[in-house]
């Protein structure tokens, strides 16, 4: 073709004839330290490239060519839905369900039971609720609705705020309420329990939030947006169903749990890591039932809230400044239903709670943990928009540690 090619030989003394040197303690030739550090950049790289081959398909995290797969057809995915259906919805695994649905055994089992998932997966009426590692299904149809859907009292319809402004304060105030929509990405720290105070969103649906600091206790997926675990009473070992919800951030399954422990907002709730997979441990800090003093949320003739300090029977330790018993939570679920102007702003229902719980301080101070459990007594809302209105706008003054007050109220003193 006309090319040229020089090549050289015979060179003694060549950079290429000397072995490469390789360092044996070298941190980057060590798998597990190349996993630690590049791990999660590996695995978004490599998913990608799996990804955009039309021939690979996905269940829990594991890939397979879609060519060798075995057939399964409608019939066979009723069958299924039938299975599940005695079984209370699920779950069960594949295997579980194969043992009763005719399906070919002339091939490799691992291969029909991969076959099988996938079909499972593309059929909406199946849900994969296995925590990562296991495959399990439920019937979607007959999980609970508050796992489908996140109920009013959970959904919260973002703010926006300045967060590098309240960075410092906010910190402070989210390390105190484990919010699931904290704004601040607190690390999770290796413990084995964790203590944290009920409010009135999660207590009135029976649902536990999933912060980074308590997500870590409960069992995740690689890619199902619901996951099937058990709750063990810390206390009698009742072992009762639990979902996790990951996209909305939340555990659900504890209403009447919460209700037979008479708790109430601000009750302190304990979270123990369990030695079994797919199990968490939950406590209610009990104590000798009492009548003591206690912030009481009453619904005034206008419909709004009206706090007073009142004698209440009560069994639970809690936190002083998120405790609130609710007499009437049938007024209180009216107040949740409203909407639009009826319902108000996020900012008009600040400062109302902010003036109503102020009356209860003889110095007219309002902490910011306080004013955040009243908040959600009647609306979701994290601490961050609580917490930049606060120090924002000209109708409160801060005084540092958290604490406000009202700007009316140094009016008042003024003159």
């Amino acid at each position: 073709t006309g090319e040229q090619h020089l090549f050289a030989a015979g060179i003694e003394d060549h950079i290429l004839n000397q072995p490469i040197s390789i360092q044996t303690n070298d941190p980057s030739l060590d798998p597990n330290i190349v996993y630690k550090t590049f791990g999660k950049q590996l695995a978004v790289q490599l998913t990608d490239i799996l990804e955009s081959n039309d021939d690979l398909v996905r269940i829990a995290g594991r890939w397979f060519p879609r060519s060798l797969l075995v057939d399964v057809n409608i019939g066979h995915l009723n069958l299924a839905e039938a299975v599940l259906e005695v079984a209370d919805g699920g779950p069960l695994s594949a295997k579980a369900i194969l043992d009763q649905v005719e399906l070919p055994t002339d091939v490799n089992s691992k291969l029909t039971e991969f076959s099988f998932n996938l079909a499972l997966q593309e059929d909406g009426r199946f849900d994969e609720v296995g925590p990562a590692g296991e495959v399990l299904w439920f019937l979607r149809r007959l999980e609970p609705a508050e796992v489908q859907n996140p109920p009013i009292y959970l959904r919260y319809n973002p703010v926006e705020f300045d967060l590098e402004s309240i960075r410092e304060p906010l910190t402070q105030l989210e390390k105190q309420v484990f919010d699931e929509f904290s704004a601040i990405d607190h690390a999770g720290d290796d413990i084995d329990e964790i203590s944290i105070n009920l409010i009135y969103p999660h207590l009135r649906v029976g649902t536990l939030p999933l912060s980074r600091q308590i997500s870590s206790f409960f069992p995740s997926a690689y890619e199902s947006p619901r996951v099937q675990f058990s709750f063990v009473d810390g206390n009698n070992g009742q072992r009762f169903s639990g979902w996790v919800v990951r996209n909305q951030k939340y555990a659900y399954g504890l209403r009447n749990w919460f209700n037979a422990q008479n708790l109430i907002p601000g009750s302190i709730i304990k979270i123990l890591r369990s030695d079994k997979p797919g199990e968490v441990i939950i406590k209610a800090e009990k104590k000798r039932p009492t009548r003591e003093w206690i912030r009481t949320a009453l619904i005034g003739a206008d419909g709004g809230i009206v706090f007073a300090m009142l004698k209440q029977q009560v069994s639970t330790v809690y936190d002083e400044r998120m405790a609130i018993v609710i007499p009437d939570g049938e007024a209180l679920d009216t107040i949740w239903a409203q909407t639009g102007k009826a319902r108000g702003t996020l900012e008009q229902t600040i400062k109302n709670l902010m003036t109503e719980l102020s009356k209860l301080n003889p110095q007219g101070h309002v902490h910011a943990q306080e004013l955040y459990a009243a908040v959600n007594l009647v609306r979701r809302c994290p601490p961050g928009p609580i917490l930049s209105m606060l120090i924002d706008r000209p109708w409160a003054n801060f005084l540092g540690d958290l604490y406000f007050r009202p700007t009316s109220m140094l009016t008042e003193d003024a003159t």
